[in-house]
């Protein structure tokens, strides 16, 4: 068997059986639910459903939306479908809008999560030869433990260092010749520029060439910074605590994100509308987990913007695949009545060569008037002391962000190391006109 599969006869699966089984479990998840939960059964006849509605694949558009908004409303545990016994963990997410999403796990949900990490790892060549150092924050984070297992699952060794002390864990990544790193994008740009710093070249001085980055919207021009400066193959992996956690990656194609079709459903609908869409278009995503015992979704609203791709992929997996998230719908900025989202700063920034790994963006208001300031660190090579040099560049960065924004934004100039550093998830946006 191929060691790039972890389960074959899944991953491979022909298309119409995957829907078939979906299908199945949609409906048995729905008949149960509807029967034993009562939280579901009054959101279903409120949208006036029943589970006998549900007659093909395509009929799950008739269940109505989940919402974040929802699981706040009922924390911690109302929306549980299990005894407070069966459930053997919870999770935490951050709760920076209101309450946080408590996400409780049984034995066979996390048994699911860790098979679907299993599948993802093989498929970009993670095996029993690797050393897998994981730095994602280990504790009500689900992105630490999930990896964690996941990676020992397929026989490779875990380091499990979590995030902060960037040198300590460059001299464990050298001593323990790690050989593939799961962290945020942030995250491993800050641990390019302190290995830069203390004089470590990743290539010469490391076993390291994979990285496993996520958490975090990351672009194209985001990746190939990242692979010129340390050498290292970069894989896209995604997931939220809802789901369970990081859960699906690219494989070595890297041409979309496999999901697990008998785990998890995804839909894209238009954001306004809620109308699904077709194979190939860009919208939010909507989930169905299909195996979740604890805490069930059905159709889920992630806010996430991406679209869902139906065709076998040349690496013969039959799965369903989505395009790299582009941003979120609820991370959308309207300045002066236009909408921005972080990612397409991102995209222009990475088309400027002097441009540095760090960013931020600031919005303000005067008066009626919406203000954009985005603060640019730029490259040690490329920093000058000549105040002409400077201007030029200032103003060159801002035609490309009004090129590709169709805005015109302000951008302030900073010297290499002046930005904040993220251990985490990076918090690049300040939006100051609620304040």
């Amino acid at each position: 068997m191929d060691p790039m599969f972890w389960n074959h006869d899944i991953e491979c699966m022909p298309k119409e059986e995957l829907k078939r089984l979906q299908y199945s479990s949609i409906k048995n998840l729905v008949t149960k639910l509807y029967s034993s939960n009562a939280f579901y059964r009054h959101k279903m006849d409120s949208f006036d459903v029943e589970p006998d509605d549900i007659r093909s694949l395509s009929d799950v558009s008739k269940l109505p939306f989940m919402t974040k908004q929802e699981f706040r409303d009922n924390y911690p545990t109302k929306m549980f479908s299990v005894p407070n016994t069966d459930v053997v963990r919870y999770h935490v997410s951050s709760g920076t809008t209101g309450k946080p999403t408590l996400v409780g796990y049984t034995r066979n949900d996390l048994d699911y999560w860790t098979e679907a990490l299993a599948r993802s790892l093989s498929s970009i060549g993670v095996g029993e030869d690797d050393t897998l150092q994981v730095s994602y924050g280990y504790g009500l984070f689900t992105g630490g433990l999930g990896l964690h297992y996941g990676a020992e699952r397929v026989g490779a060794t875990v380091l499990p260092a979590s995030t902060g002390s960037t040198e300590r864990q460059l001299e464990l990544m050298q001593d323990l010749d790690v050989t593939v790193i799961a962290c945020t994008p942030s995250y491993f740009i800050h641990m390019i520029d302190v290995a830069k710093d203390i004089g470590i070249d990743f290539l010469r001085d490391t076993k390291l060439r994979k990285a496993v980055l996520g958490a975090e919207p990351w672009s194209e021009g985001m990746r190939k910074r990242i692979e010129e400066y340390s050498g290292v193959r970069a894989y896209d992996i995604y997931g939220t605590s809802e789901l369970a956690g990081p859960m699906f990656t690219e494989c070595e194609e890297r041409n979309g994100i496999h999901i697990c079709g008998d785990i998890a459903y995804m839909e894209a609908i238009d954001p306004q509308s809620g109308e699904v869409l077709e194979p190939g278009e860009k919208g939010e995503l909507v989930v169905t987990m299909l195996k979740k015992e604890a805490f069930p979704l059905v159709r889920y609203r992630i806010r996430d913007l991406s679209a869902v791709c139906d065709d076998v992929c040349p690496c013969g997996r039959s799965s369903p695949r989505i395009s790299r998230i582009s941003g979120r719908s609820d991370d959308m900025l309207i300045v002066r009545g236009i909408n921005v989202f972080p990612s397409q700063i991102e995209y222009a920034l990475m088309q400027v060569p002097q441009v540095g790994n760090q960013y931020m963006i600031q919005v303000t208001r005067e008066g009626a008037l919406d203000n954009m300031v985005v603060q640019v660190e730029i490259k040690p090579e490329s920093f000058s002391d000549k105040v002409e040099d400077m201007i030029l560049l200032r103003s060159h960065i801002e035609s490309e962000l009004k090129k590709y924004l169709n805005l015109a934004v302000h951008v302030e100039l900073k010297a290499p190391g002046e930005l904040p550093r993220f251990d985490g998830k990076a918090s690049r946006v300040k939006d100051k006109r609620s304040l």
